[in-house]
């Protein structure tokens, strides 16, 4: 038994970061985690930067104070690039965001430095990765980003493979297939469910990286070097999901994107 018993927190504008909470559950099967999915303000894309970091910072709180968290994982690109240092200055326990572990394996696995992030338009515009990629390779990379809005409201109705979202990943992803990009960072934590057919468009020789495993990777390093893994032993690890928005939905797309863990989902209403 020993170390922290508290949960990992999670948090997302909605279905997307269950990427990264199947791999934190895969890789630490002893740890609890509440994870909160804000689908009834969802799509945090479009959002001006200072609505989006606000919400970061209640849903924040939330899981802190009243759910006592050890560990906060920002689990939304946008959110992340909204609001990450922010939250790593007030908040009381440590805060991981999904970028950095997603840029530092993506320019690992580049092989001639060409890579394309695809991204909301907020992360986009807030420059969190171009910033990021220069301070990890420099002026050794090549770097084309490329905004991709609809990507996420496909997933969150469950259309992952449908011809319109061919159509459209056909016309966002121009900009990365005419760069000749080797490696594409998928820079938000809904596209991995689009990923055979973001791997279509682009082509079966460009890598695509998801910052799931990368971020699970940074989390299980954080809690082992910290002593707050939760020993094995403990009784079996509880996985709470709470949702801002309708949660039958969120059940039955969370089943099928996450796999039986999302047996019940506890509704979340924020105040008016």
């Amino acid at each position: 038994m020993g170390g922290d018993d508290r949960p990992i927190g999670m948090f997302d504008s909605g279905l997307g970061g269950l990427t990264v909470a199947r791999a934190v559950i895969d890789l630490l099967p002893d740890e609890h985690l509440v994870y909160v999915g804000d689908t009834g303000r969802y799509p945090y894309g479009p959002r001006p930067q200072s609505e989006v970091s606000g919400f970061a910072h209640q849903i924040g709180r939330v899981l802190v104070e009243e759910h006592d968290v050890k560990l906060l994982v920002v689990a939304c690109n946008t959110a992340a690039a909204a609001a990450l240092a922010e939250l790593q200055a007030v908040l009381p326990v440590p805060v991981i965001g999904v970028i950095d572990p997603g840029v530092r394996a993506s320019v690992s696995v580049s092989a001639h430095g060409r890579v394309g992030v695809i991204a909301t338009v907020g992360t986009v515009a807030s420059g969190a990765y171009q910033r990021a990629f220069s301070a990890a390779a420099g002026a050794d990379l090549v770097l084309t980003c490329a905004a991709c809005p609809g990507f996420v409201e496909f997933v969150e109705r469950g259309e992952v493979a449908s011809d319109q979202v061919t159509v459209l990943a056909e016309r966002l992803l121009a900009p990365v297939v005419e760069a000749e990009v080797d490696t594409l960072l998928l820079g938000c934590t809904h596209y991995p469910y689009l990923a055979r057919t973001i791997s279509d468009v682009v082509g079966r020789d460009v890598v695509l990286v998801s910052s799931a495993d990368e971020t699970a990777f940074e989390i299980a390093d954080r809690l082992r070097s910290s002593g707050a893994a939760r020993g094995a032993g403990g009784g079996p690890a509880r996985h709470r999901f709470l949702s801002s928005g309708p949660v039958d939905a969120f059940r039955e797309l969370g089943q099928a994107l996450l796999g039986p863990e999302v047996a019940h989902v506890e509704p979340l209403a924020w105040p008016a």
